[in-house]
């Protein structure tokens, strides 16, 4: 049955420079914080569209993927669709209640440079 499912493509947003940094982001993770996060990146891939408690949707065409790790911390990776692909735009382990809204005006920063 799985094997008739097809992701929604993921790419990471790419600055003018090259870098990627959710990607640089998630290798300086704790691997079992990794597969965590990996893990709930692909429910969103393959079960789009997904709710609580994985994936909540933020504004301006922001979604974030919600993973509790192992570490005991909460780590957010937020995103956007574009064309038919899931665009991992920022991410960030919480500190907070609420998301900042420094992290979220970089969030839609990025996706509006990736969205063009």
């Amino acid at each position: 049955m799985t094997a008739d499912l097809k992701p929604i493509p993921f790419r990471f947003w790419r600055s003018t420079t090259g870098r990627e940094p959710v990607r640089e982001w998630l290798t300086e993770l704790p691997l079992d914080d990794r597969r965590i996060i990996g893990r709930d990146i692909a429910k969103v891939q393959f079960g789009w569209p997904i709710g609580l408690p994985v994936c909540r949707p933020l504004s301006g065409g922001l979604w974030e993927v919600r993973s509790s790790l192992p570490s005991k911390r909460e780590a957010r990776v937020l995103f956007g669709f574009h064309e038919g692909e899931l665009i991992a735009v920022h991410a960030f382990i919480k500190k907070t209640q609420k998301t900042s809204t420094d992290d979220l005006s970089l969030a839609r920063q990025r996706f509006q440079e990736a969205t063009p």
